[in-house]
Parts: C-alpha cells; structure tokens; sequence
C-alpha cells in the first residue's frame, strides 16, 4: 500500500491563551475526498490553513506528499519547504480573493508564469482548458466584477489548479454564495472528486454533497476529530451523540 499523500500529526494551534486545535491527527491517501465539518469555532477552517502554513502550528507536523514540516521556529531553509508545501497544495477560500484588475484568463496564469519553467503559450493554453474545465473559457477577457460570485468561485477553483497541485484544500467555498450559485460550484468540485479523482479536503456544511461525494467524514468539536467514518455510516449508522445534535441542526 502506498504512503498517504497528507499525514497530520500532534497537531496543536494556540492563539495566545486560546487553544484552537488539540492534537490532531489525520492520514489522507491519493484520491480521497474528506469533507470536515462542525460548528462554528471547532477549528476546522484553522486545520485547513495549518495544513499549508498560512497558520504556522504550534506544535506537531504536517507531511504532504512526502515532504515533512515540523512546527519551528522559521528558518530560511523551511521557509523554503513551506513555499514548496503551498505549490502542491492548492486553496480554495471562502471570498473568491480574485485580483480585480486582471482578466480571468490573467488571474489563472498568474502564478505559473511567474514560477512555471513552461512557455508562455503551454501557460496559456492550460490555463484556458481550465477555464473549459470550470464552464469558463468563454468569460476569459473578463474581469472579476463583470462575474457572478458563483463564476468567480470557479475561477478561484480554476487558478488553485493551475500550478497543479497535488492536494486541493476548500475552506467553506460556498458560504459566500446565493444559494441558487451554490450547485455550480458545487458540481466542479464534485467533477474534480469523481472525473478527475483529485485528492480533496473540504470544510462544507454541504451535507448533500458530502453524501454524494466524499469517502470520509470528519466531525470537529471543541478543536479534535470527534467522529470519523465514511458517509453511510456518518448519516445512517450509529453516531456519537454530539454528532448526531450537529446533523439534526443542519439537516
């Protein structure tokens, strides 16, 4: 059996007195999708950004495809592992974080014409069959504020992929939405999950879409993983009380 692509391990997050995260751990093999979900405060969304160091742990260690990082003091040569890190990991946020005075098509290139050894033109046409991908090449000479929030999500979605990443991360990417741009966005993430087995991991409420498409569940509560187990289980079996209390309430 291979390695898992993501391993967590003792992970600890503390912001001065309060302790978000206590001790975490968490292996994720290629291909799977873990949907992560809890109250407000639980800690998830502080997980996700652990996991690419835009929250630096204070205790513990994060493994993504095979490249290890301790939490530590940052020095020059782990800054450098964690720059590393963040282009295997790509992120999806809950405000779309689009730069307002580029094109679509520029917002998607941006990052791999900086850092990518590739031509201009494999730049460019990858980052158009992204768009394709997103239901978005026509929108290409767009600028962000001509977009729906739903669009502009999917652009966010677009450009994470672009430096092809090996792991995608989304922090509530749809919480920002009406809810009728909800499902289009919704149902790239599901095409990425079940077309093109990206590995994935979710913060959502989006229970449908858990059920649908996720192999495993992770309830946070009070900064741990409470529950773990596949969505059968999750919403037909037999469940920790604090669970169930969490599924009543949002179903």
């Amino acid at each position: 059996m291979s390695a898992p692509i993501v391993r967590v391990a003792g992970l600890h997050k503390s912001f001065g007195s309060l302790e978000v995260l206590k001790g975490v751990d968490m292996q994720i093999n290629a291909g799977e999708v873990i949907v992560v979900f809890g109250r407000s405060g639980s800690g998830k969304s502080t997980f996700l950004r652990c996991i690419n160091f835009l929250e630096e742990p204070t205790q513990g260690t994060i493994e993504v495809a095979g490249r290890s990082i301790a939490a530590g003091i940052p020095t020059r040569f782990r800054r450098k592992q964690v720059q590393h890190l963040r282009r295997t990991c790509g992120m999806v946020f809950q405000q779309f974080n689009l730069f307002p005075h580029m094109s679509v098509l520029d917002n998607v290139m941006e990052a791999p014409r900086r850092i990518s050894t590739q031509s201009a033109k494999q730049v460019r046409d990858h980052a158009m069959s992204l768009l394709a991908d997103v239901g978005l090449a026509d929108k290409a000479a767009e600028y962000p504020i001509r977009l729906s929030g739903g669009q502009q999500q999917r652009v966010a979605i677009a450009r994470a992929l672009a430096m092809r990443p090996q792991v995608m991360l989304f922090d509530e990417p749809t919480s920002a939405l009406d809810p009728e741009l909800i499902h289009e966005v919704l149902a790239v993430m599901r095409n990425l999950a079940q077309d093109h087995s990206t590995t994935m991991i979710v913060v959502t409420h989006e229970m449908g879409f858990a059920r649908e498409v996720a192999t495993r569940m992770c309830f946070f509560h009070e900064g741990r993983i409470h529950e773990q187990c596949e969505p059968e289980q999750m919403f037909d079996g037999s469940r920790l009380p604090e669970t169930q209390r969490f599924l009543d309430a949002v179903m």
